[in-house]
């Protein structure tokens, strides 16, 4: 996967499934709306329009179901035909599945996306997903070729017709954000340690033309970015905060996203188990996607002021980590009792989030973390936990996961009765994880 080359098109042109092997999927009452005309090109002379007909009234998705069409070649998909409220309407993560599964091979390949138009962004970034960028296996690094897989979508329901150019650069550039995150997340820290997530950085800030704004190592300390530096001291390579700012003439408000950007998470001192420590590459998640989403915003031309900020740092065990029952002065000037050091990612997206607070005057903040395992005990596993105090933004949120595919779920927000576990007897707080 990591050799493909995604391409959205409005329309892929007609090929034989010999020539170029085709995945067809949609939910069953989408590809029902189908008529034959649309389909026709990629599947003769060797699928003919009875046994087209025949593959859809065989497919029983419960919740997915497939049929070959001819040998290995082409394939017909049918995502879920129900989902419940808290899901997206576009089945995206059982998309991801059966394009992995049931995409033919070859190097020419091609994917008819056959859905409503409100779900052809989330869709998209599900096909993005089963074509991630990063693999050590001995056989890709043989193969040199580039593979191409061309996506065409067929809208079905009221708003029906070809996708617009704007539309499908949008989706090219989401679809690009989507790909750059899991590469970042799938890389291990040999290879992702601080100096390579600020290389990447640097490579969108050139794309984009903007010089990044970088904090590193001691400056950090003398900066007074307590929590940012008291996390990465002890690694080889020394933490950092980094910015990308997205300035346009006309703007009317700023908007801040910081991400968590731990390239790996040992626990520190407080150090996780052999079972728990491996994954800990992907602690940098939130810093990830924000990098992704920052590229794919600003290609699409936003109109406001915006800020990547990034809280970079590897939680390290060495003589200078810190230790439990230290003391961390933040940026906001707060001091903080380390109670567990496994408990960094609070501490870095501090001085994150009050940076973008004091130095770029933001109007919204956003952050973004692969923060605690409370998260999956309390939404699961596919839907992201949003906290805030505002009801207005929740509620956008857990709107803007249904839409993308990326669900989102709200938390209590109720700090009166669930805070108290941070009251510290020397500092301001403490980074409990009672």
């Amino acid at each position: 996967m990591a050799n493909v080359l995604l391409e959205f098109k409005a329309s892929a042109g007609d090929s034989e499934p010999q020539s170029r092997p085709v995945l067809i999927v949609g939910q069953l009452a989408n590809l029902q709306q189908i008529n034959w005309t649309h389909v026709k090109g990629k599947l003769q002379p060797v699928v003919t329009k009875e046994i087209w007909q025949a593959a859809l009234a065989s497919l029983n998705p419960n919740p997915t179901d497939s049929c070959p069409l001819y040998l290995s070649l082409a394939a017909v998909a049918a995502l879920p035909s129900r989902v419940s409220r808290h899901n997206s309407p576009s089945s995206a993560h059982f998309l991801t599945r059966l394009v992995r599964t049931c995409l033919p091979a070859g190097n020419n390949r091609c994917i008819v996306m056959v859905c409503e138009r409100s779900d052809v962004f989330a869709s998209a970034c599900a096909i993005a997903r089963a074509f991630p960028l990063f693999t050590r296996r001995s056989a890709s690094s043989r193969r040199t070729e580039k593979k191409h897989v061309t996506v065409e979508f067929v809208t079905v329901g009221q708003d029906n017709g070809p996708l617009e150019v704007s539309t499908l650069e949008c989706l090219a550039s989401a679809a690009d954000g989507v790909r750059l995150a899991a590469r970042i997340v799938d890389t291990p820290c040999s290879e992702m340690n601080t100096d390579d997530f600020l290389e990447e950085i640097k490579a969108v800030g050139n794309e984009l033309g903007i010089t990044p704004t970088i904090i590193r190592g001691e400056e950090l300390k003398q900066k007074n970015f307590g929590g940012i530096y008291g996390v990465g001291k002890a690694a080889q390579h020394p933490p950092a905060l980094a910015v990308l700012s997205h300035t346009p003439s006309g703007a009317t408000q700023t908007i801040a996203w910081v991400g968590k950007g731990i390239v790996y998470d040992t626990g520190g001192l407080s150090i996780k188990g052999k079972t728990t420590m491996p994954g800990m590459k992907r602690d940098c998640g939130g810093a990830a996607a924000i990098l992704g989403a920052f590229k794919a915003t600003v290609k699409r031309g936003f109109k406001d002021n915006l800020h990547a900020v990034f809280c970079l740092a590897e939680n390290s065990v060495g003589p200078t980590a810190t230790r439990p029952d230290d003391i961390h002065t933040l940026y906001s000037g707060k001091t903080v009792e380390i109670n567990n050091t496994d408990a960094e990612g609070r501490l870095v997206l501090s001085d994150g989030v009050v940076y973008a607070s004091k130095d770029l005057s933001a109007d919204i903040i956003l952050d973004m973390a692969t923060l605690t395992g409370a998260q999956g005990i309390s939404t699961g596993k596919y839907h992201a936990a949003v906290m805030t105090n505002s009801e207005q933004w929740e509620a956008a949120c857990v709107r803007a996961g249904r839409s993308s595919g990326d669900l989102a779920h709200p938390l209590v927000y109720c700090p009166e009765l669930h805070f108290s576990e941070f009251t510290s007897a020397v500092a301001d707080m403490k980074n409990s994880v009672a």
